[in-house]
Order: C-alpha cells, then structure tokens, then sequence
C-alpha cells in the first residue's frame, strides 16, 4: 500500500518536472475553461493571505496592493519561476517551499486562504482543506477555484475514464468535490458558481468556530 509520504515524494518530482511548461498549459486552459477565476478569486483576499499550491505565482498580479501574500508549494523549481515573477512585478509575496498537508504556520495566522487548481492534484484534499481552516483565523475566508466533478453524467463518464491515467501517472483528480469537505470541516459557505457543465467550481467560504 502507498503512504501518504511516498505520494508526496512523487508529486513533488511530478510538479519539478511540470515546472517547464506548467505557464502554457495553464494559461491555455484559463482561455478555454476558467475564464477569468484568478481575477475572480484573488480580488476576494482580504489582509494576510497565504495561497496554498502557488506554483508559478500567476495569480500575483491580481491580488489587490494591500493584500500580504504568503505564497506555498511542495515543488522549489516552480517556486524558483514563482520568485522570478514577483520579482519581475515588484511584488513583495513571500514564496517557500511548503507541503499542504502540513502548513508550517500556527493557529489562526491568516485572514484568507487561497487555492487555485490545486485540490485537484494534492494527495490528500481533506487533509489539506483541514489544514487550510487550522491557520485561518476565526471568520477568516477560504477561496477555492477548481474543476471538479462534472454535472453532466456524460462529462462525468469521460472523467472517471480520464482518472485512469491521469491519478496514478500525475496524481490529478478529476471527480474530487471540494465543496463537501468544506462542509464537513466547519465552514459557512458563503458564495458558490459552478459553468462549463458544471466542470468548474469556485466558492467563498468563512471559517466558523463552535458554539
């Protein structure tokens, strides 16, 4: 059986070797299927803001300037782009090496948390999403933007086909729901839209605390 060690081991080797031509595919599908979901999700941010899976850091130029970011992800030479690029805008982000299953961040540190086309390939999402409420302070915001499961039972079919090849060679998941687990794990959902037959997904969420 694969631990959860080894699966970070190979995702990280994955996205190190991603890192070359990770900027075109993505912006490719930002034009053919995302639209404008990094404008949509970074204008949200409010205060301290860590973005978990930040890879490259193409989101940076749509957080609002006074927003303070703490960018994290498991791959040094996407971060290696990710810091050419902040440099490049003049953006002050902090960008380090950091596993999403376990933020080196205390309680409660962040107002926003931030994930973009990330859950999809993180090993253990519910982990992740767990980690993610930990350091967001009370009332704090999660955004999440990715493409999850399908609406349609035919893009589902094409999917789960897809996960056949797609989980075991680059860990990329494309029946995950973020939705529920954000539930599960305690926060109110505050805005939710899903287009492209329901393929993608973005939502706004507040971190509750118990009563």
């Amino acid at each position: 059986m694969t631990s959860t060690s080894d699966r970070v081991i190979r995702w990280q080797r994955y996205w190190d070797k991603k890192s070359r031509n990770h900027d075109k595919e993505m912006q490719f599908w930002d034009r053919r299927l995302f639209g404008n979901s990094r404008t949509w999700a970074c204008s949200r941010a409010r205060g301290n803001t860590l973005e978990v899976a930040v890879g490259t850091a193409l989101n940076l130029p749509f957080y609002p300037d006074d927003v303070a970011v703490t960018g994290i992800d498991i791959s040094e030479h996407m971060l290696a782009i990710g810091r050419d690029r902040a440099a490049r805008l003049g953006h002050p982000a902090t960008l380090q090496l950091g596993d999403a299953h376990a933020l080196k961040f205390e309680d409660d540190s962040f107002d926003t948390v931030v994930c973009t086309f990330g859950l999809c390939a993180i090993p253990d999402s519910d982990t992740a999403i767990a980690e993610m409420r930990r350091v967001l302070r009370p009332a704090g915001q999660l955004i999440l933007v990715d493409h999850v499961a399908s609406t349609s039972r035919l893009a589902r079919g094409v999917q789960r086909a897809l996960e056949i090849f797609t989980v075991p060679t680059a860990g990329e998941h494309f029946l995950r729901r973020p939705f529920d687990t954000v539930i599960a794990s305690g926060f109110e959902i505050e805005t939710v839209e899903r287009f492209k037959v329901g393929l993608v997904e973005r939502l706004v969420a507040k971190k509750t605390t118990p009563t």
